[in-house]
């Protein structure tokens, strides 16, 4: 039951000149192809976010990018380009919060060990020869983590002479490393006319730079980072259109890995919307209440969207975070991560124990403990129950302005049938905690404290706004919030 997120975007009535937001659904299918059960596919989703996270916090002894790339197919959000070359060519990438760079395969492309992982159902497109890059611009710089240009234009092979007299625009930017938890790419930096597309007239993003790769390591698709940098998709579409820049915002509609609870699409907006547009989609007809948090800076990962976080409340006690988890120091170290591209939230070791043994304490002194479905998904506690369960409430805490979000139960505890596949088990109705063990924070150097993945996000609006730096959270419908703004 591997799951594909397909954005597409259709729209009649846009113009770039227009204030007004843009709204994409966000489709989300289940396939039945890759899993033949739902242990399978939580132990690979429980994998990949572990994975996902840990590489935050890998040493490397070269000078490397080091960006947050989606790691495997399962809980994966995808939009779909069109490259304005002849003919045009289609393109789809993941959607990514934790990474700032637009990249894709491109013909001819290679992957290696990619056996087993999703590909594109388009080809890769190929690239006109003069849409490369200069080794002399910003972008080309930001691509190579801050590389100063004379560095860039001199391994392109631009003249001394000409790098002392800053006339190496005629070189291209030199080919880039990127690698990630179980795979790596090279890629190089091109320019071109992208759109988006819609119904006439298209969103057309001219000059839009992004990395274009022949050969990968287990990364059949490209990604959209909409991270914080300047090569993101938010920072490019500033350029264009200023007011798409300034915000944007997703609502996950809840699936639980069920194939029904998806057919209706989830909301991307990019830009902000009128505050009386809020009001819809909140099931009740009022006022929507966001809880804000202040975006933190991290000056080793600059493109997260970091935030702090002060505790967890697990029923009626609340458990302080650790310092790690709080803010970012000068170093990079600490924080929470808002990501789109992770599946399950992570906490380090200490804290997601306490917070464990305390949801055991409610809920595993009435039922008992599934230790092998534990085994067979990654997950924990689990438990058998024959009609119902009762959980206690989960509440996280935010750090500096005391705001706090109520998580949905069906975001922390997942409750499926275990049995009856024709291994000689008998069926039975099994839940399981889902938030997961981040490991030992005394081996959390160089990365983030946390993540917030995008399962704990399902059913709430999650607000990125860039201007005013901050991330906010109210609880919707999601598919209602689609359907009473695609109807304005």
């Amino acid at each position: 039951m591997a799951s594909a997120l397909f954005l597409i975007l259709c729209f009649t009535h846009f113009f770039l000149s227009s204030s007004q937001p843009l709204y994409l659904p966000l489709t989300h299918t289940l396939s039945q192809t890759q899993f033949n059960s739902t242990q399978h596919l939580l132990k690979s989703t429980t994998t990949r976010s572990a994975r996902r996270f840990h590489h935050h916090h890998r040493r490397h002894n070269r000078q490397t990018n080091q960006v947050s790339l989606p790691l495997a197919p399962g809980s994966d959000y995808t939009l779909s380009f069109t490259l304005n070359s002849s003919p045009p060519q289609p393109v789809s990438l993941y959607m990514d919060t934790g990474s700032d760079l637009v990249w894709f395969p491109c013909s001819p492309f290679e992957c290696i060990l990619c056996e087993g992982k999703p590909n594109s159902t388009n080809p890769p497109p190929k690239i006109p020869k003069n849409a490369s890059v200069s080794c002399d611009s910003r972008s080309c710089s930001a691509a190579h983590s801050s590389l100063s240009s004379a560095n860039l234009c001199a391994i392109s092979h631009c003249p001394l002479d000409s790098i002392e007299i800053s006339e190496c625009s005629s070189f291209s930017c030199p080919p880039f490393y990127y690698a990630y938890a179980d795979g790596s790419f090279i890629a190089k930096l091109y320019k071109h006319s992208l759109s988006i597309p819609m119904s006439t007239p298209a969103l057309v993003l001219r000059n839009f730079t992004f990395g274009c790769s022949h050969s990968s390591l287990g990364e059949p698709i490209g990604v959209a980072g909409f991270g914080r940098g300047l090569l993101s998709l938010p920072a490019q579409l500033s350029t264009f259109s200023p007011h798409l820049a300034t915000q944007f915002s997703y609502c996950l509609v809840s699936h639980s890995f069920d194939q029904d609870r998806v057919r209706r699409p989830s909301p991307l907006i990019l830009g902000p919307y009128d505050q009386k547009q809020k009001r819809f989609g909140d099931g009740a007809g009022g006022s929507v209440e966001y809880a804000y948090t202040s975006m933190l800076d991290n000056p080793k990962h600059p493109y997260f969207y970091s935030i702090g976080l002060a505790g967890v409340s697990v029923g009626k006690r609340v458990f302080p975070a650790p310092e790690i988890l709080q803010g970012v120091d000068e170093n990079g170290n600490g924080g929470i991560v808002v990501d789109s591209g992770t599946t399950f939230t992570m906490f380090p070791q200490g804290f997601y124990n306490s917070l464990v043994a305390q949801f055991d304490r409610r809920v595993g002194r009435v039922h008992e403990r599934a230790t092998r479905v534990e085994d067979e998904t990654g997950l924990g506690p689990c438990y058998y129950y024959e009609k119902v369960v009762e959980v206690p409430a989960v509440t996280l805490h935010f750090a500096g302005n005391k705001s706090s979000v109520l998580l949905p139960r069906r975001n922390y505890f997942y409750e499926f049938v275990d049995g009856g596949d024709g291994a000689g088990r008998k069926r039975k109705k099994v839940g399981c905690w889902m938030l997961m063990n981040g490991g030992d924070e005394a081996e959390m150097s160089g990365g983030p404290g946390g993540i917030l993945g995008n399962y704990q996000q399902q059913g709430f609006e999650v607000v990125y706004d860039l201007e005013k730096r901050r991330v906010g959270f109210a609880r919707r419908q999601c598919a209602l919030l689609w359907d009473s703004l695609n109807q304005r």
